[in-house]
């Protein structure tokens, strides 16, 4: 009894590690036939993974999509909420085979091979955030984080992605994403893309930011420069 205890237990650990080894961000660079120079980088929370591809040069937003993740051995399957080439295939599940030695992640059998950014680290606000209310005119507003109509944010230690979408009608809203850094009770975010302005690339955003109850304030000037008060709630699994 006491062996099938600690075989169980040794099992339950070797999948948590291989699961957990994805966490965190990672890259690949690519040409398209017409010379364009794209980056696609995939993060991945608890649970949670987006990947979106972008023009490195420019900034302009190619696509994004994503959704839950689990991992059974070498297989990975996910379950799209999201995605912007082809939005049918929202609430469909996706499997393939992994391979991922802490530096190199593959999926085998495709032409995609990721270098890892980061593990997660430092990441202060690492993991995947639903945004559930606004304080206005000193007032909290809350919001449904249950329904089908997401305002998603997903951290690794270095990178950020926000994504807004509906898996009910499949209508994707709107994304961006970069760098980010929470030193000293400030969170910034340097813009890499932003799929309703490019123009805004290359702005870095400084809010102030604190975790209250375990849940994130957020609070500054947005992107179009009108004051905002978001509190974000971790996603659960």
């Amino acid at each position: 009894m006491k062996k099938i205890f600690i075989l169980l237990v040794c099992t339950f650990l070797s999948l948590t590690i291989k699961a957990q080894s994805f966490i965190g961000a990672w890259e690949m660079y690519h040409t398209t036939v017409l010379g364009e120079k794209l980056k696609s980088v995939v993060i991945f929370a608890d649970g949670y993974q987006v990947m979106t591809t972008y023009n490195i040069e420019t900034g302009r937003f190619m696509g994004t999509n994503g959704g839950t993740w689990k991992l059974d051995g070498d297989t990975m399957t996910e379950k799209v909420e999201f995605d912007t080439d082809d939005p049918e295939r929202v609430g469909s599940e996706v499997s393939f085979k992994v391979t991922n030695n802490g530096t190199v992640m593959t999926i085998v059998g495709e032409d995609m091979e990721f270098k890892r950014i980061d593990d997660g680290t430092p990441g202060e606000l690492q993991g995947a955030w639903l945004m559930s209310g606004r304080i206005r005119d000193g007032e909290e507003q809350k919001r449904d984080t249950s329904g089908p109509r997401k305002t998603m944010k997903i951290l690794s230690g270095t990178r950020f992605q926000w994504i807004a979408y509906n898996t009910e009608t499949k209508q994707f809203s709107g994304t961006g994403g970069g760098t980010y850094s929470t030193i000293d009770g400030k969170y910034t975010e340097n813009i890499e893309f932003l799929s309703r302005d490019d123009s805004r690339v290359g702005v870095s955003l400084s809010f102030d930011y604190s975790l209250v109850d375990g849940k994130w304030h957020h609070k500054g000037l947005s992107s179009t420069g009108n004051p905002i008060h978001e509190i974000w709630s971790q996603r659960e699994k």
